[in-house]
């Protein structure tokens, strides 16, 4: 799965957002860089030692500003002011400076008072002390380098930060859709259990009756009747209790649910239900074209309403997502029970919805809790639907 930390929209995250103390490194190491050369300038000049001083008082800013970045700033700047009284270019101080103002602000310190200090500074020590040598040209360079190296290490903070936001929400998302995703997973499973139950509750309320038949047809006084009746009796206590147990287990199962009188007094989907729910979608404005072949073989009663499970949840995403006709297709082949759901799909379906595709995790739940297989194709013209099932419920090879 990719991460936002790796990839951002397709694009591999940079270097110094995910290390941003590589920018502060390189803008040290420049400033380092300058202030070396500076010195080796005054000892292959024989400067005195005031020009010295003031080179090093500029490079003890630099390093000032690693920890303390508003002081180192203020000192480095200041020492522009030395150099220039000195008689020396102040071009070195006024490099360090810059550099050092785009790492302040890059530590997200505010941009316009870094700016104001260094372009006080250069433009002061220009003004006053060196007598505004170079003229205009030089005082203009002077302010819109600060300018330039505040507004830089600014921007590229926002641009950081910005980063980082939209790498937590692709976090945030994915995993809300992860969540999503699992709680759809169990609530299809609750829907599984619960029609499950009304089965496996039928069944054995067929099983009572047989029972109490046969118990009923034993010929009265024949030899080993009485010890069959008994068994048949016993049969059908056994049958009570699992009806009573399987009842309290759909209790469990519902708990917390608000299920309407109507929904709980209506009756076990099946193969034979097709037809109705084809109609409440007709009903409601869905073109559908059907082709129902009801298996003549047995069917398993869990098989039947996964079917109609399966049926009624691609129609749902057809009357949501797709548009035109919606084919449906139910028979029988080789042995097996074959159901096909296709429309064409709709212009806005692609991301229209924010659950997009949930549906059809909760339907491959179904399918697979059936022993059945289900292929889902999408050619982005046509959504195709196709699940097959053995008619006993057995596992398809």
């Amino acid at each position: 799965m990719v991460t936002p930390q790796d990839d951002h929209q397709g694009t591999a995250t940079p270097l110094w957002i995910r290390r941003p103390e590589v920018l502060h490194l390189a803008a040290y190491s420049v400033a380092a860089l300058v202030f070396a050369g500076q010195i080796v300038a005054v000892l292959v000049r024989g400067s005195g030692w005031p020009t010295a001083l003031a080179v090093l008082l500029a490079g003890g800013g630099v390093a000032l500003s690693w920890r303390w970045p508003w002081a180192g700033l203020a000192v480095t700047s200041a020492a522009s002011f030395a150099v220039t009284a000195v008689g020396r270019d102040p071009l070195s101080v006024w490099m360090m400076a810059v550099l050092v103002l785009f790492s302040v602000t890059f530590r997200g310190k505010q941009a316009l008072l870094g700016i104001a200090v260094v372009a006080a500074s250069f433009l002061g020590a220009f003004m006053t002390v060196g007598g505004f040598r170079g003229g205009a040209v030089v005082g203009a360079a002077a302010l819109f380098s600060a300018i330039a190296g505040g507004a830089t290490g600014a921007a590229l903070r926002i641009h950081r930060d910005r980063w980082s936001m939209l790498a937590e929400r692709a976090a945030s998302a994915i995993a809300t859709r992860e969540i999503e995703a699992t709680r759809r997973v169990v609530e299809e499973r609750l829907r599984i259990a619960r029609d499950l139950h009304d089965v496996v509750g039928h069944q054995v309320a067929l099983l009572s009756m047989h029972l109490g038949v046969a118990e009923i047809g034993l010929p009265e006084g024949s030899e080993g009747s009485e010890a069959s009746r008994q068994a048949l009796v016993s049969a059908r206590s056994a049958a009570r209790t699992v009806v009573v147990e399987t009842q309290r287990i759909l209790t469990l199962l519902r708990r917390a649910d608000d299920v309407s009188d109507a929904e709980a007094l209506r009756p076990i989907p099946a193969l034979s239900s097709l037809e109705g729910l084809i109609g409440s979608f007709e009903s409601i404005g869905l073109d559908i074209r059907p082709s129902i072949d009801v298996p003549t073989v047995f069917v398993e009663p869990s098989v039947g309403v996964t079917v109609y499970r399966v049926v009624q949840e691609a129609l749902t995403n057809a009357h949501r997502h797709g548009q035109g006709t919606a084919t449906v297709d139910v028979h029988e082949r080789d042995g097996r029970i074959c159901v096909t759901v296709e429309n064409r799909v709709g212009r806005s379906s692609p991301g229209s919805s924010l659950g997009g595709g949930l549906g059809l995790v909760g339907m491959r739940e179904r399918v697979e809790s059936s022993s059945g297989r289900l292929t889902i194709d999408n050619d982005g013209e046509r959504f195709r639907v196709r699940a097959e099932f053995s008619p006993l419920g057995a596992a398809l090879r």
